[in-house]
């Protein structure tokens, strides 16, 4: 197996699909690995460790993609890379296709194997790739949100964890699931005033036993969001159905109730966000303002730490990678459901319901 690591090319992405020491592992196992030149280097990975790993460096992205049997990346492929997809190739990266009609075509036309990393499933039901990335986004929720809450960003000039005397700012954090529950954990850790909003009494009952009654837990209803989210200094929206396009639990009337230099950070943009005033940033241009209200919604947020999101992901998806190479991708998808579960596209068709339920393929 010939394995493709191109570098990424969306705007402000750092991360790298393929560190060296899971290049060594593959090559151990029998594949060859080829990596663009300088794929790793914004993860502080040089040409010369993969090289030492064992991989070939390729100087262009073409050749990389040419001469793949799978594709591994961080990201999706974006419209300059469609041409290069081979008919037929396996790629296994984040696809989040229910927010890429377009790419999904692309997919389903050169009859590509897409296995998404954020619809592989644990043997416990869990999302086990999608976990790291959402616990870095839900910490890094917090931080974006302190920073353009500063007055000289725009923001109401809050400091989230007050001084003795002052309150302190509000989070409310919209979604219990990983990255609310870490959004949470950064927040009060801030010191902030801190509410959570979520349909599952299960995980509102283990927030409250965690941060004994630090932190207040309400069940998401209309009253109960219209009312905080009101109140809010800082939203966190954190929800997140697995390959599903995000459903719309914040309007735009709510927001337009929010004090001005208030701030927004919708962690659900890869699928569409979870507000309704939002819509996708970059890391060049990654708010702005609509109602008086600061608007964040970069959807490759946890490249803004690309060395701890690259060793997160990759400790993540390489016992996958390893299955994949040393079993040869059919027999490693017949072999394990939960990786099967990762399979989105496949011979010309959506094989994933929600994938397809969302895009309207039922």
């Amino acid at each position: 197996m010939i394995i493709g690591v191109p570098r990424e090319i969306k705007i402000g992405e750092t991360r790298v699909s393929m560190t060296p020491s899971l290049c060594r592992h593959c090559v151990a196992l029998g594949a060859r690995v080829v990596v663009e030149k300088s794929a790793g280097l914004t993860a502080g990975f040089t040409d010369a460790e993969y090289r030492a790993a064992g991989a070939m460096i390729a100087n262009v992205s073409a050749k990389v993609w040419k001469s793949a049997d799978l594709v591994l990346k961080v990201k999706e492929p974006l419209a300059s890379e469609y041409d290069l997809l081979q008919e037929g190739q396996a790629l296994f990266t984040y696809l989040h296709l229910a927010a890429g009609p377009e790419l999904t075509k692309v997919l389903l036309r050169k009859r590509i194997l897409g296995i998404a990393y954020e619809t592989v499933e644990g043997a416990d039901g869990n999302f086990p790739l999608l976990k790291p990335m959402s616990q870095i986004a839900g910490r890094l929720s917090i931080q974006i949100g302190a920073y353009f809450l500063q007055s000289q960003h725009g923001g109401s000039g809050v400091l989230l964890g007050g001084i003795p005397g002052t309150m302190p700012g509000h989070v409310v954090v919209v979604g219990a699931g990983n990255s609310g529950a870490h959004a949470v954990q950064m927040a009060v850790g801030m010191g902030a005033r801190v509410t959570v909003l979520d349909l599952d009494t299960r995980k509102l009952e283990a927030l409250d036993m965690e941060y004994r009654g630090r932190v207040v837990t309400l069940m998401s209803n209309p009253a109960n969001l219209a009312a905080e989210v009101a109140d809010a200094d800082l939203v966190i929206g954190a929800v997140l159905i697995p390959a599903a396009k995000a459903p719309t639990v914040v309007s735009k009337r709510i927001v337009a109730r929010m004090r001005p230099g208030s701030v927004i950070v919708d962690i659900a943009i890869d699928q569409g966000g979870c507000i309704e005033s939002i819509r996708p940033t970059s890391h060049q241009k990654p708010v702005y303002t609509q109602h008086g209200v600061i608007h964040y919604a970069v959807p490759n947020m946890p490249a803004l730490v690309g060395r701890t999101s690259t060793l997160g992901l990759t400790q993540a998806t390489e016992p996958y990678v390893a299955m994949l190479v040393r079993r040869g991708v059919a027999r490693a998808l017949a072999e394990h459901p939960g990786l099967a579960r990762g399979v989105n596209t496949r011979d010309g068709r959506i094989v994933y319901p929600a994938v397809a339920k969302a895009l309207g393929y039922t």
